[in-house]
């Protein structure tokens, strides 16, 4: 893929791992958006780096959803690359939590039908421009599952398994994932060990997508995925009480 002279969307651009990602495109001489639901975050961000562009969009709702795409068709009818970053993740006991219906189908909204619903929505301004790609970023825990994630779990192997397919049908629209291990976010605070940075990710997101990897494995999620082949059973066992 080509790096440079891109119209790029990033979901849950604000923070983290979308933030990281628009800093390293936007040097690039590209035009980026990011999206969020909080509007204060998008305008610290764009203090931080003054050429962004910002929407403010929950993609759990669809009146969102629809103001998003129309100031896309309005705006930026030249975008070409759809980073699908925006994710939620709730620990809880389905055994021993109650009320667990309302998380539940908050991250099954975030992490799976957001996404969905928004390539589809978009798939025809990405159809009409040249050196169009999707980049979906899903978890290591949708390959090897954690216990007191199980929701965040199954969404997330719901999009990795929805991503390769859409790779199938899509022939002039390269479709991308982005696997990462136990990233340092406000969403893993207190969360795990040997955490990597955003802006590692970024980095290596960037090489791979640069070299067309349609998978794009980071960090440990490379060893991950030799032991999962080797002894699934040994791998399920190292993640599932993390």
């Amino acid at each position: 893929m080509q790096l440079n002279n891109n119209t790029i969307l990033i979901t849950g651009g604000a923070t983290g791992i979308g933030f990281a990602m628009a800093q390293r495109f936007l040097p690039l001489g590209n035009t980026v958006i990011i999206t969020g639901r909080n509007t204060n975050k998008l305008e610290a961000a764009k203090k931080i780096l003054p050429g962004l562009h910002t929407i403010t969009c929950d993609i759990t709702k669809q009146a969102d959803l629809d103001n998003l795409v129309h100031s896309i068709e309005q705006q930026f009818p030249e975008l070409n690359i759809l980073i699908n970053n925006a994710g939620v993740q709730y620990n809880y006991d389905f055994a021993t939590t109650h009320d667990t219906l309302h998380k539940a189908e908050y991250e099954i909204q975030t992490n799976l039908l957001g996404p969905i619903k928004l390539i589809s929505l978009l798939l025809p301004v990405l159809d009409r421009n040249n050196k169009a790609a999707i980049v979906n970023v899903t978890s290591s825990l949708g390959l090897v599952p954690k216990q007191s994630a199980p929701v965040y779990c199954g969404s997330k192997a719901g999009l990795h398994i929805f991503t390769k397919a859409l790779r199938y049908q899509l022939k002039d629209i390269k479709v991308f994932e982005v696997i990462p291990a136990l990233v340092d976010t406000a969403m893993t605070q207190g969360r795990g060990k040997n955490k990597i940075s955003p802006e590692q990710l970024a980095d290596e997101f960037i090489r791979g997508f640069e070299k067309n990897r349609y998978e794009i494995s980071i960090g440990k999620v490379k060893l991950l995925r030799v032991l999962q082949r080797i002894s699934p059973s040994l791998a399920d066992s190292i993640i599932s009480k993390q």
